[in-house]
């Protein structure tokens, strides 16, 4: 199930984050998983209600959220070059590694320890909505975004190069409220 109109305003932090039915600590839900996209909704002082692309909802600490930004990229702007493919097939390639694993596990080949071991450091994100996908490329710990044609950097928490050392425009912005996420001027837009 897909919620009409998801944009992710924000990401879960790398560790992930706790979840509460409403603002109060001691109504807690499941957890959110980490590098989870989502779309802030409301704040209410440090909580914010967040929705995730399939409609769940829940509260969290809205202080520990990772802004994502800026917009993926609208028609019309100047084509990225990066070809979504390979970046899907690694996804793919992850998936179906963690999948063997669940096989070993659930078979009786593999016990707790060694499932954790075997699947350790494997993260992948992706968030598809019609022709809109949001991808996490894990080797460049950064979230893409693709229309099926292209990808086009959307967050990264790596840190960007200086504006007026890459030519590319100054946002004029404020940065410290971003969190540990940066704004990314693909190749061809400098």
């Amino acid at each position: 199930m897909k919620t009409p109109g998801f944009r992710p305003t924000h990401v879960v932090p790398p560790h992930g984050l706790p979840a509460w039915e409403a603002p109060d600590p001691a109504r807690p839900t499941v957890p959110l998983d980490p590098l989870l996209p989502v779309q802030l909704v409301e704040r209410s002082g440090d909580w914010g209600y967040i929705r995730c692309a399939n409609g769940w909802a829940a509260w969290v600490d809205g202080r520990l959220l990772v802004a994502v930004p800026d917009d993926p990229p609208a028609a019309g702007e100047p084509e990225a070059t990066t070809d979504p493919r390979p970046l899907l097939a690694r996804v793919e390639q992850t998936l179906a590694d963690y999948r063997a694993a669940v096989e070993d596990l659930a078979a009786g080949r593999l016990d707790g320890e060694a499932f954790d071991v075997r699947t350790e450091g494997r993260r992948i994100g992706l968030v598809v909505d019609g022709a809109s996908m949001w991808l996490y490329d894990a080797q460049e710990e950064r979230w893409v975004y693709g229309d099926g044609r292209r990808l086009s950097t959307y967050a990264t928490d790596a840190p960007v190069a200086d504006a007026s050392a890459t030519g590319a425009p100054a946002t004029g912005e404020d940065d410290t409220d971003r969190g540990s996420a940066r704004l990314f001027t693909p190749e061809g837009e400098r």
